[in-house]
């Protein structure tokens, strides 16, 4: 509040006793959430983009705006990483400090936020008043019907409680969340991209550089396709095989049959293999999970009906996958799960791993751990993660994840607008950028621009030039073919998972997969549930039809080995300063 408001509500008291007690109490709670604000923006939210005045500005909105639900108790649920623990013990607690909304926002593995979303879209009970779920359901959210359009929201029942400042052009991820329809459907609270992450130390030793062009007859770096990956995961587990006395590996993944292994796979491995179709954001018509859409229309995911999903390209990077993770990645790694395998890098006995999750970084930047030096700066880098012999210049390069605010319509509209009010909290100009330093999950552009982050970029590892680079357009998360999330990616692990374990092989695991997933758009399609662009399958044909057509579903290459490529790491990062997408 500002001194003139404070000035004359002390004025307007000099009436009645009764008025001016009730002044009394007014004056007090205003200075209560004012006295708030100032002392988080002064010991917590800094650095920011804002000026201070400028950060008293919005959470002064924040108070006012919370007024009609002081009191009100909330819960609200994400996944657990780094970003949504701070979320979760810091910035609720400064929410319920500066405008009388308790939050409890709860942390569950990806895969049960997924199964409450779903409950409570079948059910029409309210579970949570608010869901930080993957953009990766988009396709769900805008077919659905169940979930708050955000754009109308905001325009309509929603404007009172919707942050002037929110700046939504601002988002690097917002066209993440953004249907076909033209509309938001979710609001970006932390986004990370998957890339290769490799032990630029080792890869810079002269012995090693000079060893490996012997053997394999160009240089060590970072590799371009998945020939030279492999090539290097066999030079550091069984040519290099200790360093300083401690044994070491060439590559790193995870194998546990859990919902975890699906994304390991949805995350858009089949893509970096190539087997789907050319176009940003996903693939047109075929995308990363093999889905061929047209107008529309998800119309099938086996080869039989124009698919990928169990196409020669997808059969061949299961192969690689499963390969890769039993020759040449440290003991345990086969049963290991998402989470169990998130700190394993920092140990500093892997060379290098390509399907990294930058949301990683935070375990291997502390300092006194083996992968960093003495001075804060890291012993690895990142860079974009090499493609498979299916891949082919315009397909996508890699997944990106975008956790992002959704809010259902079965949710009560007052406990949707306070559960609104917390998510914008969560992404303000106010708080966005020190949470970004702490999770490293940047999702606004001017926060990765900002100063501090130039600052602390040679200690990140190359995250700070990937954000700011071109390159990151071609990172995307999970597009609009895919029709239902929830009902389709269980089926690709409890598939992928009964081959990892060696129950079935690779290809009666894809075969099972795409058939599976059109099943399941069969019945989405005769149950007529979904209003808006619902699948219509294709009637199966001969699949050797389909392989004959130009782009996905692509046939079997004769070599699926060709010739090993690297390029320089540093030719590459002043590539993605000077605005050049390598």
């Amino acid at each position: 509040m500002s001194m003139k408001h404070r000035i004359f509500l002390r004025l307007l008291c000099l009436g009645t006793m009764l008025t001016a007690l009730f002044c009394v109490a007014s004056i007090a709670a205003a200075d209560q959430y004012s006295d708030a604000a100032k002392k988080w923006i002064d010991d917590e939210f800094q650095p920011s983009t804002l000026s201070k005045e400028e950060q008293m500005k919005e959470m002064e909105w924040f108070t006012k705006a919370a007024e009609p639900f002081r009191g009100m108790e909330i819960r609200v649920v994400s996944e657990t990483i780094p970003t949504h623990e701070y979320e979760s013990k810091v910035l609720a607690k400064a929410f319920e400090e500066i405008t009388g909304i308790k939050v409890t926002h709860d942390l569950i593995q990806e895969g049960d936020v997924i199964e409450k979303l779903q409950v409570q879209m079948q059910s029409g009970e309210n579970v949570f008043d608010g869901y930080v779920n993957d953009s990766d359901l988009i396709g769900t959210h805008f077919r659905s019907g169940y979930v708050v359009n955000l754009t109308d929201w905001m325009a309509g029942e929603g404007k009172d409680v919707t942050l002037p400042t929110l700046d939504l052009d601002d988002f690097m991820g917002i066209s993440f969340t953004t249907a076909p329809d033209g509309k938001v459907y979710q609001l970006p609270d932390q986004q990370f991209a998957n890339l290769y992450w490799f032990r630029y130390d080792w890869f810079n030793n002269p012995e090693y550089q000079k060893q490996f062009k012997d053997i394999y007859g160009y240089d060590l770096g970072v590799p371009v396709n998945w020939s030279a990956y492999e090539d290097i995961a066999e030079f550091f587990t069984d040519r290099v095989k200790e360093v300083d006395g401690m044994a070491i590996y060439g590559h790193m993944d995870y194998g546990k049959k859990a919902p975890d292994l699906g994304w390991r796979f949805t995350d858009a491995w089949l893509s970096m293999a190539g087997a789907g179709d050319k176009g940003l954001p996903n693939g047109l018509p075929v995308d990363e999970w093999g889905i061929r859409v047209e107008d529309c229309h998800p119309v099938g995911s086996s080869v039989s009906r124009g698919g990928a999903t169990n196409g020669p390209a997808a059969k061949y990077a299961l192969r690689k996958y499963m390969d890769w993770l039993r020759r040449y990645a440290p003991p345990g790694a086969l049963g290991m799960d998402f989470y169990q395998s998130l700190p394993y890098l920092a140990q500093g006995n892997v060379a290098q791993q390509i399907f990294w999750y930058t949301s990683f970084v935070p375990s291997v930047v502390e300092e006194g751990t083996p992968v960093v030096n003495e001075d804060g700066t890291p012993k690895w880098r990142m860079a974009p993660s090499p493609h498979g012999p299916y891949w082919e210049e315009g397909q996508k390069l890699g997944y990106q994840d975008c956790g992002s605010w959704t809010l259902l319509k079965s949710t009560p509209v007052d406990r949707r607008k306070a559960a609104w009010l917390y998510a914008q909290f969560c992404v303000a100009k106010t708080t966005s950028l020190k949470k970004a330093h702490v999770g490293l999950t940047p999702i606004r552009d001017s926060d990765i621009r900002d100063k501090s982050f130039t600052e602390r970029a040679p200690k990140l590892g190359g995250l700070v030039e990937f954000y700011r680079s071109p390159a990151r357009v071609a990172w995307t998360p999970t597009g609009t073919n895919v029709p239902d999330y929830p009902k389709l990616a269980q089926l690709w692990w409890q598939n992928i998972g009964e081959a990892v374990a060696g129950e079935v092989t690779v290809d009666t695991a894809m075969d099972n997969l795409a058939a599976e997933q059109d099943r399941i758009m069969e019945r989405l399609e005769r149950a007529n549930v979904l209003p808006v662009c619902g699948p219509k399958l294709n009637e199966p044909r001969d699949p050797e039809y389909w392989l004959s057509q130009p782009g996905a579903p692509k046939p079997k290459l004769e070599n699926e080995k060709p010739q090993g490529q690297t390029v320089n790491y540093d030719d590459l990062i002043q590539a993605w300063k000077e605005g050049k997408v390598k």
